[in-house]
């Protein structure tokens, strides 16, 4: 039987599926999709633990609310979560992607 934590990671998961290819969103706005607001912190720990699954789910498409790769760290090797990017043609300057508020998906909005 899932738990409480599963059935959250799963709805975050849901939700990162649902980013189109080429753009990007934060993981606040996630949080906020899925009723946890303040959760930007549990979607991080979601994304961390994400490799591998099926479906896959496009961890490297959320950043942080400055459109920065915080969460590289946690690629291997870092550099793919750029690679990744910048192979749906999102370009990144110095870990932050150019044109940030233009490729912005927030779901509250798109779903």
């Amino acid at each position: 039987m899932p738990d409480k934590k599963d059935n959250l990671y799963n709805a975050i998961y849901d939700v990162v599926r649902s980013v189109p290819e080429g753009r990007v969103t934060t993981y606040g706005a996630v949080a906020a999709a899925i009723g946890a607001k303040s959760g930007a912190r549990v979607v991080g720990y979601a994304m961390n633990l994400c490799h591998g699954i099926v479906p896959a789910v496009p961890a490297h498409r959320v950043v942080n609310r400055n459109g920065m790769l915080t969460g590289k760290h946690h690629f291997s090797p870092p550099e793919l979560m750029q690679q990744l990017l910048e192979r749906e043609g999102v370009v990144v300057h110095d870990d932050k992607i150019v044109g940030f508020e233009q490729l912005l998906w927030e779901p509250l909005k798109e779903l």
